[in-house]
């Protein structure tokens, strides 16, 4: 979400290569794509909303309804919804620490999924207790459910990792601070977008008006690093080693 929609598509083409079409939703919205594949949606904040600008992960559910009526059962808030939403219906809402989040109930690409090809690299949720935020999204989102396609949580060196078949799709870890003024402390879901080129894509932020929030970390598997767009909005952009 972004209050300013054509300086948010000229940022994310720069850093991420993305390219853009509009919906049939109207002018305010936007679907991203890299070679051709969708990326992610974008949509411009209403005027009157006091929001910031921000990513939100959507979570794919069967039953709206239900899920937010377990939101609601344990504790957390449903801010929008469920409402009708283009070819489905969305819920926006926020957990017991207050990270938010999204569902979706609707159509979703077969060839889609988290870790693969053009799609986000992996999500992660920065929260106080991560066993805890397991099973309230286990119990809403229904993971380790018995429906085909459902996600498993697994408990293992101090977080949750969250798993759908043999593709790593989350990472629940603890350590925020539910009312420190640095967004990086503070529950909140963050998205990782995968790049060809971690040096690339900073100097393209910079050069965009953004800006980095971190040092470049670096694992076995990749690099990555924290950027906030102009608007503040904070994501994470990774490169694979080798």
């Amino acid at each position: 979400m972004t209050r300013d929609l054509d300086a948010a598509r000229r940022f994310y083409g720069a850093v991420l290569d993305w390219t853009f079409r509009d919906t049939h939703l109207g002018e305010r919205f936007a679907l991203a794509y890299r070679h051709g594949a969708p990326v992610a949606g974008f949509g411009t904040l209403a005027d009157d909303l006091a929001l910031p600008a921000t990513w939100t992960p959507y979570f794919a559910t069967a039953d709206a309804n239900l899920a937010a009526a377990r939101i609601r059962e344990r504790g957390a808030t449903v801010a929008v919804g469920p409402l009708a939403f283009g070819l489905g219906r969305a819920v926006l809402a926020a957990d017991p620490a207050g990270a938010v989040f999204g569902l979706w109930q609707g159509e979703v690409l077969e060839d889609w999924r988290v870790g693969h090809g053009a799609a986000p690299a992996w999500l992660e949720l920065r929260t106080h207790g991560a066993f805890a935020a397991a099973i309230f999204y286990g119990e809403v989102l229904d993971w380790a459910g018995e429906a085909p396609g459902s996600c498993v949580a697994a408990y293992e060196h101090d977080h949750v990792v969250l798993r759908h078949g043999n593709d790593t799709v989350a990472r629940i870890s603890g350590g925020a601070v539910g009312e420190d003024p640095d967004p990086h402390l503070r529950p909140r879901w963050h998205v990782h977008f995968p790049v060809p080129d971690l040096e690339a894509a900073i100097e393209a932020a910079n050069c965009a008006g953004g800006r980095p929030v971190s040092p470049v970390e670096t694992s076995v598997a990749d690099r990555r690093i924290t950027l906030r767009d102009p608007e503040g909005a904070l994501f994470t952009v990774l490169a694979a080693q080798g």
